[in-house]
């Protein structure tokens, strides 16, 4: 066999090295000898194993504003930042008001609403709807105003309160159910007018509820006894 065939056959296998090894590590090959036979450096850069807090779909989360139209599948919100979400509804859906159970013809447009449930995007498959929520008393200072979002407007760096020590944006466990519920119905209490994508448990048993739609803020920090602690 000659060196020029040799060398083309080693390149091919290296090639398949690399797309079998996707995103494992790096894998390169290249031929020494010059010419028409010569085989650039291919190569695939590692990936970091994505962390615990990574969405792989919808997670548990939730909005707060005022009903802007009704129909049989679920219902629009639009919040005080100007954010339109999509509800929808099933079978299953719970309604209540700050007092008591209540049926989906209680969400009427115009009425002011807490929307729990699995979040995707703007879109939200609501596990409970809570008409006329409670609102204020869950943060441990004064909140600053959220900030909308306005396409090409700088972004807005601030903190409000205090950051958990250690933390790392990226990290924790996403957390859903009642603990997830319970966080985020703090978060929107205290920062209205974005939409909850999902609820992370820190190192240190906090929570961060990860806030989308808005300038600002875009991580709420929740204590374990579900008080709002601090945002940026």
């Amino acid at each position: 066999m000659t060196n020029r065939r040799l060398n083309r056959l080693l390149a091919i296998g290296a090639t398949v090295v690399v797309i079998g090894g996707g995103a494992y590590g790096v894998v390169g090959a290249t031929s020494g000898s010059a010419g028409a036979g010569m085989v650039q450096t291919a190569s695939v850069a590692a990936t970091a194993t994505p962390g615990s807090n990574a969405r792989s779909g919808p997670a548990a989360g939730g909005v707060v504003g005022t009903v802007a139209s009704v129909s049989t599948s679920g219902f629009t919100v639009s919040t005080s930042a100007g954010q339109k979400v999509t509800v929808k509804k099933s079978s299953s859906t719970k309604y209540r008001t700050a007092t008591r159970s209540t049926s989906a013809s209680a969400v009427t447009k115009g009425k002011h609403v807490l929307v729990l449930g699995k979040t995707d995007g703007t879109t939200i498959t609501a596990s409970q709807v809570i008409v006329q929520p409670a609102s204020g008393g869950s943060a441990t200072y004064s909140p600053s105003k959220v900030i909308a979002f306005k396409r090409g407007a700088p972004a807005t760096s601030k903190q409000d309160g205090q950051i958990p020590a250690n933390y790392t944006e990226g990290s924790g466990t996403i957390v859903s159910g009642t603990t997830a519920n319970k966080a985020t119905e703090a978060a929107l209490a205290a920062y209205p007018g974005g939409v909850v994508d999902r609820v992370v448990k820190l190192s240190n048993g906090e929570y961060e509820v990860h806030n989308i739609g808005v300038s600002w803020p875009h991580h709420i920090f929740v204590s374990k006894s579900f008080k709002v602690v601090g945002a940026n």
